[in-house]
């Protein structure tokens, strides 16, 4: 059988496959909140968006970000003072989070974009921490206490968040929009053009792109998901505080990342849906959970280093022996 022959016959085969499982996988979480913890799940759907608009920027654009705990962080403290002290119903507090983290991630964007490799990811670090400390310092932060007791209100004045299946169902249906998103950001001609410059960013230059700009416009997208994730999470858990803005939970996402599977869908979802999960059964014991995540850490990298994920998709995609 020709190749190309063979390639168009299993289109179809692979497009209902994907449709299986994604069905399988939406029942899987509308089912979930009863079985499981509510806290739990939303506390790994709203990293596991995170980490897919950090895996947008990593995985699609190629640019290794150490400052995106500043979107997320940012956007958890903006959505928290907005619903707290300015009574804002919950939506638009989130919202507002969304446009903050969209902002701060054009102007650090915009100073960063213009370096490459380890020079872009040290701008990103070293304005994240500039935001940290500036979190650190003013006053509707509350420094170290952070913003604590964020009523979480009703939904739209007709939904009540206070109840925990509602709260889960809001923030899976925030989770799967923000997926979608990304899916069809990715599968757009303006994703193509941003797998261009990942694969090839001289040539894309050659061909008339102003890589710059598409650098900065998935930049800003990416930052406003993070974002979006953040103010999500200060409703889900009614706090934000500094630990959403340090480098350690930038560093965090790019672990949960690697782990699942850089430049994958599902990856970045496996890979906080396992960080979260080991983080939560250690909590009761002595043992460092760091230690066990940089284990695991290790041995994918020496042994899967295309994530978990992305290795079951590579052998997926194994042609097996005695075909044209």
């Amino acid at each position: 059988m020709a190749v190309g022959t063979q390639y168009l016959a299993e289109q179809p085969k692979l497009r209902t496959t994907s449709l299986v499982v994604g069905a399988i996988a939406l029942a899987a979480l509308l089912a979930a909140p009863f079985f499981l913890y509510p806290v739990f799940l939303m506390s790994i759907l709203c990293f596991a968006l995170f980490a897919c608009a950090f895996n947008l920027l990593i995985g699609y654009v190629g640019l290794l970000s150490f400052g995106h705990a500043a979107f997320f962080g940012g956007a958890a403290y903006f959505t928290a003072h907005a619903v707290k002290v300015w009574g804002w119903e919950p939506l638009s507090g989130i919202l507002l989070g969304v446009a903050g983290a969209a902002g701060m991630g054009l102007i650090i964007g915009f100073l960063a974009i213009r370096r490459q490799g380890i020079y872009f990811a040290m701008i990103t670090l070293a304005l994240s921490q500039m935001f940290a400390f500036i979190c650190l310092q003013v006053p509707f932060t509350h420094g170290e206490d952070g913003i604590q007791g964020v009523p979480r209100g009703n939904l739209l004045g007709l939904i009540d968040l206070n109840q925990p299946l509602a709260m889960y169902y809001v923030t899976l249906g925030i989770f799967l929009f923000g997926v979608f998103a990304i899916w069809r950001i990715v599968n757009s001609p303006f994703g193509n053009i941003l797998k261009a410059i990942r694969e090839n960013e001289r040539r894309a230059i050659s061909l008339g792109y102003r890589v710059d700009r598409y650098k900065l416009g998935a930049f800003v997208m990416s930052a406003a998901l993070a974002g979006l994730a953040g103010g999500t999470k200060a409703i889900v858990f009614q706090f934000a505080t500094l630990t959403d803005v340090q480098w350690q939970m930038s560093g965090e996402v790019i672990l949960m990342t690697l782990l699942g599977g850089i430049g994958t869908m599902v990856g970045p979802i496996v890979g906080a849906g396992l960080v979260i999960a080991l983080q939560n059964y250690f909590a009761a014991y002595d043992f460092p959970v760091t230690v066990l995540i940089g284990i695991i850490f290790v041995i994918c990298v020496l042994l899967f280093r295309r994530g978990i994920v992305g290795e079951i998709l590579e052998l997926l995609k194994r042609k097996p022996k005695g075909t044209v």
